[in-house]
């Protein structure tokens, strides 16, 4: 159930479509949640993918799956900088970034709207989000769209397709060994 969770939320990230996503996805205690995530990361770790919750709650995990590369490189951008580091983002430390991450999500009952930033949300969307999350935007997919609207389309696009076929060859059987893509 738990690998079918990740394919279904996770396929476009592990075909390297984008950067990470994010999924809340049910265990039977935490050491199940942390043998099942040893197990997902010694398969995807060849291919520049990781696994790591960044938050547990009643039986659930909230498991972000990454490219670390990639997030690295995400994080240097200007905007996104500007963005991060007057909320107490080292962007030099994807690490540490990702701890702060964590912590702001055990702060605070929402997702700190900076969490788009690592999910290959464009920073000027993600900006404007912060800025004005219930109001401004011009249209809504996987995230809310406050720039370019056809890139965002495409990309959307991309994602419902990519997910679409890694959910059919999974259920024919492909493993996520095969489907993941290397980096």
């Amino acid at each position: 159930m738990c690998e079918e969770v990740l394919v279904r939320h996770g396929a476009p990230t592990l075909a390297g479509l984008k950067t990470g996503s994010l999924f809340s996805c049910p265990f039977g205690g935490e050491a199940a949640m942390r043998e099942c995530l040893r197990c997902w990361n010694r398969i995807l770790a060849p291919k520049g993918l990781r696994a790591m919750p960044l938050r547990w709650q009643e039986d659930r995990a909230l498991v972000y799956l990454y490219r670390p590369d990639r997030l690295a490189r995400d994080l240097q951008h200007p905007e996104a900088r500007a963005l991060l580091t007057p909320r107490g983002y080292c962007c030099e430390q994807p690490a540490r970034c990702l701890a702060r991450l964590m912590g702001r999500l055990r702060e605070q009952a929402d997702f700190p709207h900076e969490i788009g930033l690592f999910l290959s949300y464009p920073p000027e969307d993600v900006a404007g989000f912060i800025r004005s999350p219930r109001c401004g935007f011009k249209c809504i997919g996987c995230w809310k769209v406050y720039g370019d609207v056809h890139a965002a389309r495409r990309i959307f696009g991309r994602y419902r397709r990519c997910t679409e076929i890694y959910c059919a060859r999974y259920a024919e059987g492909t493993g996520i060994e095969r489907l993941a893509v290397a980096g």
